[in-house]
């Protein structure tokens, strides 16, 4: 029979361990659900992300990823995303966007996006982009939703699809509604609520309903993910909703393509804390 301390020694090894166990950080690629607010740019630099550029990989030799006093700085020169190094799950995220200067040669409105619950291989989309959703961050389609399939490692398509509830507008397009038509992801946007019919995508045109900020002011999203199901709001409003989301965890994306853009106050909140 063991004695009383030799009892109480195991007890005490097995704590330890199983602290010790709880202190390692996380694989990666392994979805964590936050517990804590979770400041994604510390403000001073890049660290926690990796970038990405379609035309040199993980090289990023024009400094197209910056951080500018404070703020997150994408130069739109090429296409491509800064990613969180980490995978994440079951979260309430908030950030804020600006518009910059600069913007590619062309008429079309000023483009980037949030990309969230991204998996696979970096450029596994056409060299581009990873297996994810958008969150679209376009001027007059704030708020759309897109879902891009890409390649796992062996080459084969990883089949990531949502459903929303939707309605048909005057341009034949869907729009999210709450009590809508459930209708699966078959690769047209689901385009936000109020998404002007027949709007003219327009270098800094903007719908008659857009709840995105103007073009030199601050724009907020708030991007929540509880299970599979994801909720889009902007500047206060709720503009789209999709559930039945595959996958439903995964890294975090902010878009380069084409469009100078600043990112600040990007936070990860626990459910249980949204503010």
């Amino acid at each position: 029979m063991l004695s009383r301390w030799t009892l109480f020694g195991c007890m005490l090894l097995g704590l330890l361990v199983r602290l010790a166990a709880a202190a390692e950080p996380a694989a990666p690629d392994v979805p964590v659900a936050p517990d804590r607010d979770i400041r994604l740019s510390n403000g001073k630099d890049l660290a926690g992300f990796h970038t990405w550029l379609k035309a040199t990989g993980r090289e990023d030799p024009k400094k197209v990823y910056t951080v500018t006093d404070g703020m997150i700085h994408i130069s739109g020169v090429g296409l491509g995303y800064l990613a969180t190094n980490q995978a994440y799950k079951d979260y309430d995220l908030t950030l804020e966007y600006k518009w910059g200067k600069y913007h590619e040669s062309g008429p079309s409105v000023r483009n980037s996006g949030l990309l969230v619950h991204a998996i696979g291989p970096d450029g596994g989309a056409g060299g581009t982009f990873m297996t994810c959703l958008e969150c679209q961050i376009a001027q007059g389609c704030e708020g759309d939703l897109i879902v891009i399939r890409g390649k796992d490692a062996a080459g084969k398509v990883i089949p990531a699809t949502i459903t929303c509830e939707t309605v048909i507008a005057a341009d034949g397009n869907t729009r999210w509604q709450k009590g809508g038509k459930k209708t699966v992801y078959s690769g047209k946007q689901f385009w936000w609520s109020k998404h002007e019919p027949f709007f003219k995508e327009l270098l800094d045109a903007r719908g008659k309903d857009d709840v995105a900020s103007p073009l030199d002011q601050w724009t907020k999203i708030e991007c929540i993910c509880v299970g599979d199901r994801v909720t889009i709001i902007i500047n206060g409003v709720t503009v789209n909703e999709c559930f039945h989301t595959f996958p439903a965890a995964g890294k975090i994306l902010l878009e380069d393509e084409g469009s100078e853009i600043y990112f600040r106050n990007v936070v990860l909140h626990p459910l249980k804390k949204r503010p």
